[in-house]
């Protein structure tokens, strides 16, 4: 096969990955700042021109505040955004801003991906997060954040919980109040790793078998709801 017909087929199958994001798909937006800040939030998805150019709606001034000023020309952006009508499935790519419009309404101009990845989110596949928890600990609740999950497992931080006494492979209970139709989502886990963070403590877990239904809904609530 000559390099030419390699060419082709990977400029075909970028092409076919990104049609799977339908105009008007929610999409969400990621930034990493040069301080380090991350930068979240869910827009809609307008479409592309083929090697050329995706078009990404820029929200409202009000919804996205300070953030604003870092859609600047030159700023890396990953999109990740749900493929309708493949239930669990992602579409993700990373590129770069090429410019932003103001008219006819605010739009990124992002260069076009040389790669885009569709993953079923049954598979292994982590999503940094900032989700509130309460973690069980006898008759008590502690405040908890996870900071990002898979179908498998997440991470747990619990807050001033450094006189905690966990130790791997102990079981852990932990809630999501609120998340997936105002209703609350009871995570049973097993202790994978136990690390101390500051005042803070940082539990690797892995969910039980029986979870993985549930943790897919949570994760497919993640994506298309996380940032607004």
């Amino acid at each position: 096969m000559s390099n030419t017909e390699v060419r082709v087929n990977a400029t075909e199958r970028l092409n076919r990955n990104l049609s799977l994001l339908q105009s008007g798909a929610v999409v969400t937006i990621d930034i990493s700042t040069p301080a380090g800040q991350k930068v979240k939030f869910r827009t809609t998805f307008i479409g592309y021109l083929p090697k050329k150019y995706v078009l990404i709606q820029i929200p409202d001034s009000n919804r996205l505040g300070s953030s604003s000023r870092f859609i600047t020309q030159g700023t890396a952006v990953t999109v990740r955004g749900l493929i309708e009508g493949h239930e669990g499935t992602v579409a993700t790519f990373i590129s770069t801003i090429k410019q932003t419009l103001q008219l006819p309404s605010r739009i990124m101009v992002l260069e076009f991906p040389q790669k885009v990845s569709v993953q079923n989110l049954r598979s292994a596949i982590r999503i940094d997060t900032e989700i509130p928890a309460k973690v069980k600990v006898e008759q008590e609740h502690w405040q908890a954040l996870i900071t990002d999950i898979s179908i498998s497992g997440c991470q747990i931080i619990i807050e001033n919980g450094q006189s905690l006494k966990w130790t791997k492979d102990g079981e852990l209970e932990a809630t999501v109040e609120d998340v997936i139709e105002n209703e609350s989502l009871m995570l049973q886990c097993i202790i994978c790793s136990v690390k101390n963070v500051g005042g803070d403590l940082s539990l690797g877990v892995k969910f039980n078998a029986d979870m993985k239904e549930k943790i897919s809904q949570l994760i497919n609530h993640i994506v298309t709801h996380e940032g607004l």
